[in-house]
């Protein structure tokens, strides 16, 4: 598994690695999954919080699930040491290969509990959650951050620097602040300062949405890597794209086929892992996102088709609906 590792025993002429993001309500086991098949270098579980996934709880465990990913990373959210150090340990009995912390969630639920991106708020707390986390795992650790909590108080660099210190393996920066949320654009730039400031490998974050945007991204702030978000939702094969066309290979888009047959896979998944009911709803985001593809690809596809499966409570009809929306794409092709 070592090897499997992000940055373990990188060499210099190692190509920069490109990672689907970690997204709560999104980046499910089986997406992570199908990006990981698809080429992405690292993949990163949904946001678990420390405390509720000690306590048990069965949605954290299954947003701490890495059945059938070959380096299982997972993300812990918290404010107190002694939960986080708890979380690592179940984490890694568990099956974890890494533990990454969260402190750039914006999300008020998560800043309201001072966790995430409040964290930056207060560095030296932040500091005692990674000395904790890296006491109580013999696992690599990771640190995902924002630029600051506004643009008052950039200070990922001093984060960055503590974390260091404390034996972390890497740091992830999204280039914006938490009072940002997801406005604007990524500040590429401002995460060359953090990269500077540290002797780690760095992931930037923020806005990657293609191989070009991967480029320019690296240039501009000299990292070791990218880590792509929203744009996998949808297409999840992205990640793989980034991955391969910065490792030098020909760039091909991923062919119809092997997207009906992962959107496919997705949606069976959801249903075995949370149940029909409730399985069919988490659905309905993914399942949005892959008809936006699909039709950008050339699907021929109607408002009351687009309503009938975004809406249906019978799986049977979703599934030949899937069907149909693919062999759209297929009879335009051969046309």
């Amino acid at each position: 598994m070592q090897s499997n590792i992000p940055f373990s025993g990188r060499a210099d002429h190692t190509p920069p690695l490109a990672a689907l993001a970690p997204m709560s309500g999104v980046t499910d086991v089986s997406m992570r999954r199908i990006a990981r098949r698809f080429g992405a270098s690292f993949v990163v579980s949904e946001m678990v919080a420390s405390d509720d996934y000690v306590r048990g709880s069965e949605e954290s465990r299954v947003r701490a699930e890495g059945e059938g990913i070959d380096c299982h990373i997972v993300q812990l959210a918290g404010r107190d040491p002694e939960w986080m150090a708890e979380a690592a340990r179940l984490a890694e009995a568990n099956g974890a290969h890494v533990i990454d912390i969260n402190m750039g969630c914006p999300a008020k639920r998560v800043t309201g509990g001072f966790a995430g991106s409040a964290l930056m708020r207060d560095l030296d707390l932040a500091e005692r959650l990674i000395e904790a986390t890296r006491a109580a795992t013999s696992l690599p650790v990771s640190v995902k951050m924002r630029l600051g909590w506004d643009d008052a108080s950039l200070n990922a660099s001093e984060l960055a620097r503590r974390a260091e210190a404390h034996g972390v393996s890497w740091i992830t920066v999204h280039g914006r602040t938490r009072c940002q949320f997801y406005k604007g654009e990524a500040d590429w730039r401002a995460i060359a300062e953090v990269k500077h400031s540290v002797s780690l490998p760095v992931i930037a974050n923020g806005d990657c949405t293609s191989l070009d945007d991967a480029k320019t991204m690296l240039s501009l702030s000299k990292a070791d890597g990218v880590m792509v978000g929203r744009a996998a939702l949808g297409q999840p094969w992205v990640v793989g794209q980034i991955a391969r066309g910065l490792a030098g290979e020909v760039y091909r888009e991923t062919e119809i086929k092997e997207r009906q047959d992962a959107v496919n896979q997705h949606y069976d998944d959801l249903l075995s892992i949370y149940g029909v009911e409730i399985g069919i709803r988490h659905a309905r985001k993914h399942l949005a996102a892959y008809l936006d593809d699909a039709i950008a690809q050339g699907a021929k596809w109607s408002e009351a088709e687009r309503l009938e499966l975004l809406t249906s409570s019978d799986h049977h009809i979703v599934t030949k609906r899937l069907a149909r929306l693919y062999d759209t794409i297929d009879r335009r092709e051969a046309a």
